[in-house]
């Protein structure tokens, strides 16, 4: 039902994309039926396994990078995107280009249901670069929830690493790919069932934020003040899920860090 939500206010954009891939993650809800019934002008990338948020991503950005696409907006199905929001994305990659600015990624201003910013999803801004005339600025993180990415990051820098599965895929992307900014004038709603951020987990899900963030956090290219903010952010993050769930929640992070401590799968 989201997906659905999420494809009619894609396909009524003021400046609608052109041309829609949805990628299927080995569902058996019905969605390929219902997306062949519905929408019939999507094209749809059949995984053949579940791959995660980050193989998704992974293998939409590649299949859109060698069917030669310029700009690559990415999204989750259960993003509801506002009818101009992919035109105020594309409106400032084409103001920072004539203002002779890089840019690899712009991200949209991500809210909840109801109306407050998402927290899984806001950016981290960069301090001191702002740029009126475009109403950007730069951002050293932003989410795969809403972005608009430039296929030259691609062709430098490489695509997301599906490897992570779920959670810190967009972060290190991010990271990688640097020139990423943030327009606030490009409003997306994440409809997730509740306000949340991954220490709100009450599973074991949380192995893979703390898997993730060790693989992250080894990286040999990631700059030492970097490494000091994740690893701040985690431990507080983690106490915040241990706080929520005791005894299991150590069992949950130790063997994600003890995987994390396994040669890096790139």
């Amino acid at each position: 039902e989201l997906l659905r939500e999420c494809l009619t206010a894609v396909l009524s954009q003021t400046r609608p994309p052109d041309h829609v891939l949805v990628v299927d993650n080995a569902s058996t809800d019905g969605t390929r039926e219902m997306l062949k019934e519905e929408f019939p002008q999507v094209e749809v990338l059949a995984l053949p396994e579940n791959q995660g948020g980050a193989g998704g991503f992974h293998e939409g950005m590649k299949k859109a990078y060698e069917d030669g696409y310029d700009w690559i907006w990415v999204m989750d199905d259960d993003t509801i995107p506002s009818s101009t929001a992919l035109e105020k994305l594309w409106n400032a990659q084409i103001c920072l280009r004539q203002k002779n600015l890089p840019c690899n990624a712009v991200g949209s201003k991500v809210l909840w249901t109801n109306g407050q910013p998402h927290p899984m999803n806001t950016p981290w801004s960069h301090p001191f670069f702002k740029v009126p005339a475009c109403a950007v600025r730069g951002v050293f993180l932003t989410s795969f929830v809403s972005v608009l990415v430039n296929r030259a990051a691609i062709t430098a820098k490489g695509l997301p690493r599906k490897e992570l599965f779920i959670w810190n895929d967009d972060w290190e992307f991010f990271l990688r790919i640097g020139k990423v900014f943030f327009s606030s004038q490009s409003i997306v709603v994440h409809k997730t069932k509740a306000l949340y951020t991954p220490a709100d987990s009450s599973n074991d899900r949380y192995y893979y934020q703390a898997r993730n963030r060790l693989w992250i956090l080894r990286l040999k290219d990631l700059p030492l003040v970097w490494r000091l903010i994740l690893l701040l952010h985690f431990f507080g993050e983690a106490t915040v899920y241990l706080v929520k769930n005791g005894k299991k929640g150590w069992h949950t992070i130790l063997r994600g860090l003890k995987d994390g401590l396994k040669p890096l799968p790139w």
